[in-house]
């Protein structure tokens, strides 16, 4: 029998303390790459009866229906705060991640020309804000999810999407393997560490960081923090990634809602942040299908150890 090594309670990845990699050198020897995760997403009125959604967007209105108050602030960012996102963006010629909902490929042609034109990626981001991913899917089920992501996407953008990014961080105990399944190269849903790594799936998927800790929605909206103290905490966070980004390189990733960071009295505050990362030293401007091309030596070479 073999003796499991130390670390996680499942084999999808192994431990591998940060003291033990091979120090990774991202190009022309910048310390961080820098991702802009753009979310473009679709929210239903009435979603089907077993979808499964993070309830905390329902707002104070809670599950009532129709609940036009809320659902109306996240239209908000598809009609107006997207288009000063995407200004701020256009200033500093930033390349981007579009996290995108296939609903909202399929609802909002106009903006998807915008991306194009930008030549943003469009990663895979299921079908809509109020659809995630969990294991109250068969197997079936959530198969199909993923392919109706994909295909809309590709059907949509021109292009089939490289990259999974889950909604609301949503996965069930077999979605790495389904989406290894399906030929795509990343996932984004993982916040265990500052940089890409290998998941143990058949072909092997990579697991581009993606920290909740400082997400927008999940500080300013969820949490009730203050917008100056999440501007803080982005700037602190890149602060420290790029310090440690000297001796290895690391990934920080920028998450933007258009419906709440691009809102008028908000969008200020992001903009600090963007003019203030995008200018700094050292800095790898890039996407995350691009780190997962670049990133190309699995875990156990990238030890210093040899031990099995």
């Amino acid at each position: 029998m073999t003796e499991r090594r130390e670390g996680p309670d499942h084999t999808l990845y192994l431990h591998l303390p940060r003291p033990d990699r091979v120090p990774l050198r991202w190009p022309n020897g910048a310390r961080v790459a820098f991702v802009v995760f753009l979310y473009f997403e679709a929210w239903e009125i009435d979603p089907p009866k077993r979808a499964v959604y993070d309830k905390r967007h329902d707002g104070v209105v809670g599950g009532l229906f129709p609940n036009y108050k809320t659902w109306s602030q996240y239209e908000y960012g598809n009609r107006v705060g997207i288009v000063r996102v995407l200004d701020l963006l256009g200033r500093h010629k930033l390349p981007v991640t579009v996290a995108a909902n296939s609903g909202a490929c399929e609802r909002y042609p106009y903006l998807v020309r915008q991306f194009r034109e930008r030549e943003y990626e469009f990663a895979a981001h299921g079908t809509f804000a109020t659809r995630m991913l969990s294991s109250q899917m068969s197997e079936a089920e959530e198969r199909a999810a993923i392919s109706e992501s994909l295909d809309a996407i590709e059907r949509t953008s021109g292009t089939r999407p490289r990259g999974w990014i889950g909604q609301d961080y949503g996965e069930s105990t077999i979605t790495p393997r389904l989406l290894a399944e399906t030929g795509l190269r990343y996932v984004a849903d993982w916040g265990n560490d500052d940089q890409p790594y290998l998941l143990n799936t058949q072909p092997p998927l990579f697991s581009i960081p993606n920290q909740a800790e400082w997400d927008d929605v999940q500080m300013i909206w969820h949490r009730k923090i203050r917008t100056d103290t999440w501007r803080d905490t982005v700037l602190d966070a890149f602060a420290r990634l790029h310090a440690d980004g000297a001796t290895s390189g690391t990934v920080f990733g920028l998450h933007i809602h258009p419906w709440l960071t691009g809102a008028p009295h908000r969008i200020a505050l992001l903009e600090e942040v963007v003019d203030k990362i995008a200018v700094a030293p050292g800095v790898w401007r890039t996407t995350a299908s691009e780190i997962a091309e670049y990133v190309t030596v699995i875990p156990a070479e990238r030890s210093k150890s040899r031990d099995p």
